[in-house]
């Protein structure tokens, strides 16, 4: 019902900056909340940041201050704007959108197929 597609990934070094793009289609309309997770390997999938219909931003401890989450609505993509980069923010980053519970439908989060940031030098 809803596809993300991930862009912008790659190889980057300390204290640098990314930028990724997820691009949403579909049944968009069911959708009141995106935003970015991330998983190293051996952990856990956290929050990196999320953005509601309504504008309404968060962002996980480790990134304030460092990471900013945007929208286009012409071009229904969410954006996460990384700065100051650390070996720390290697990971798998994964698109999320939140469809939330309704009369016809439960509530049910699509993602995408992941990229991987790796900062090194």
């Amino acid at each position: 019902q809803v596809q993300l597609v991930e862009s912008g990934g790659g190889l980057v070094q300390p204290g640098g900056s990314l930028r990724l793009s997820c691009a949403a289609s579909g049944s968009i309309f069911s959708i009141n909340a995106m935003g970015w997770y991330r998983q190293a390997p051996g952990k856990q999938r956290d929050l990196v940041a999320s953005i509601t219909k309504g504008g309404s931003t968060n962002y996980g401890d480790s990134v304030k201050g460092r990471f900013t989450i945007s929208r286009d609505n012409a071009k229904n993509t969410v954006y996460l704007q990384m700065g100051s980069l650390k070996a720390e923010d290697t990971a798998v980053y994964y698109c999320n959108a939140h469809r939330p519970r309704s009369s016809l439908r439960t509530e049910y989060d699509y993602w995408g197929q992941g990229t991987q940031v790796t900062v090194s030098s």
